[in-house]
């Protein structure tokens, strides 16, 4: 008898889920991004609204997926009934050598931001934090000690409680700063700012794969879907116009901690010290389950592919995938020193990831309209309303970002494109022994 997950979830169990796993160190950093290039104040909130829109459209389709096909690979599992082994090893093995290290790379940059204005190191100081941070937690993973519940508890309250900061001192002292006046954004491009802003939204798609778990899920996903991501939605609102009524539009733009300024020009730099504090302490605890998790996932990895049996040892000493987190911390600190080069170690990253995680995005999609077809009897607790123009919706939004990913991230694209390619010479006959 096949297992399946017990619906033990109430729907604000699963909302606070959403919450918790969506709303991250991105939205301290995104916004400057976004600012830079959505055009114009008002372009800047409908970018972030477009976000949560195009957001909740895609959970849907991840929520019939999950409940249709309960398995802990996620988009792993899927990929692999819908087109086979090698989609699926190809998705594996980015989330080795792009996703997951890529995402450790680009929240230590986002610490390391944050921790040059607490402590300035000259213009390499964030990437010196960046690589501190990535060799001390994955030190920490390798003795085996793993963070424990309420660590991981207090990022959630630090991220909130930063951005509860942010709204009430942005939004509730207006009158206290005067902003610079805003003339617009310079060279704008939408579809680069919708990179940052879809990013930033990014861990939704974990999110739907709960789903099985939810009570009455048939009646309840939906709307546990909607007031999720649309309290997301909400936060991010307020959050960026507290940043465009405190600094104004080319100020946000040009800020390279944009929290921190804000709290700068309200509360002087004792406040920017104090939000900056904040911050790197909810990003590095963002930093150690990212390390942690993505170890587990690539030591899993191995059990698939024999190719990779070196990520496959398990050390019961620490009770610790030791060589999978050697691996991975290795990699992290490459893709560190590469950031490191350009002017913004966080935009290098994302231009460096996105691309791979649009085209997996838009393969999982692709790959609800595939198992319908080929698998049109299953149980499916949950369908996606208004099929098939939701996920074809959905799918072509995917295709736009990852055109737009590709066309206006420059060479980080290019290098993340190239590196899942090299992952495909493992597929050869002589390398598959499953």
């Amino acid at each position: 008898m096949d297992a399946r997950p017990h619906p033990t979830l109430r729907s604000i169990d699963v909302v606070a889920i959403i919450v918790g796993l969506v709303i991250g160190a991105g939205i301290f950093k995104a916004p400057a991004v976004v600012a830079a290039n959505a055009g114009s104040e008002t372009g800047v909130m409908l970018s972030w609204l477009a976000g949560g829109v195009i957001s909740i459209i895609g959970a849907l389709c991840y929520a019939e997926l999950s409940a249709a096909y309960p398995d802990a690979g996620g988009e792993y599992h899927f990929l692999r009934r819908a087109y086979g082994n090698t989609v699926g090893f190809l998705f594996a093995w980015s989330r080795l050598v792009v996703l997951q290290t890529g995402s450790i790379a680009l929240l230590a940059f986002v610490m390391g931001d944050y921790a040059a204005q607490i402590v300035p190191l000259g213009p390499h100081g964030p990437a010196l934090f960046a690589a501190g941070a990535v060799t001390l937690l994955t030190a920490i993973n390798l003795l085996g000690l793993r963070s424990s519940k309420w660590v991981q508890n207090l990022l959630t309250l630090f991220t909130l409680g930063g951005l509860v900061m942010v709204i009430i001192v942005g939004l509730a002292l207006p009158g206290s700063v005067a902003a610079p006046p805003s003339t617009g954004g310079g060279d704008a491009t939408f579809g680069l700012a919708m990179v940052f802003v879809l990013l930033t939204y990014g861990g939704w798609n974990e999110a739907a794969y709960i789903s099985a778990e939810l009570e009455d899920v048939q009646r309840r996903m939906w709307k546990v879907l909607v007031v999720g991501i649309g309290t997301i939605t909400l936060i991010y609102l307020l959050v960026n116009w507290a940043y465009l009524n405190v600094l104004g539009l080319e100020a946000m733009a040009e800020s390279e901690a944009v929290t921190a300024d804000l709290m700068r020009r309200v509360l002087g730099e004792s406040g920017a010290k104090m939000i900056s504090l904040l911050i790197v302490a909810a990003v590095f605890a963002s930093i150690n389950v990212t390390i942690l998790t993505g170890a587990r996932t690539n030591y899993a990895l191995a059990r698939d592919f024999r190719q990779f049996h070196l990520l496959g040892n398990w050390s019961a000493t620490v009770n610790a995938p030791t060589r999978a987190l050697m691996v991975q911390g290795v990699i992290a600190l490459l893709l560190v020193a590469v950031g490191s080069a350009s002017r913004s170690g966080f935009e290098a990253m994302v231009s460096y990831i996105s691309p791979v995680f649009w085209l997996f995005f838009l393969l999982t999609t692709l790959s609800l309209l595939v198992l319908r077809q080929r698998d049109p009897h299953r149980p499916r607790p949950f369908r996606v309303p208004v099929y098939p123009y939701t996920p074809v919706l959905f799918a072509a939004a995917c295709a736009y970002m990852f055109w737009s990913s590709l066309l206006h991230s420059g060479w980080g694209a290019l290098l993340g494109m190239l590196v899942l390619a090299a992952g495909i010479p493992f597929r050869l006959p002589r390398f598959r022994r499953e």
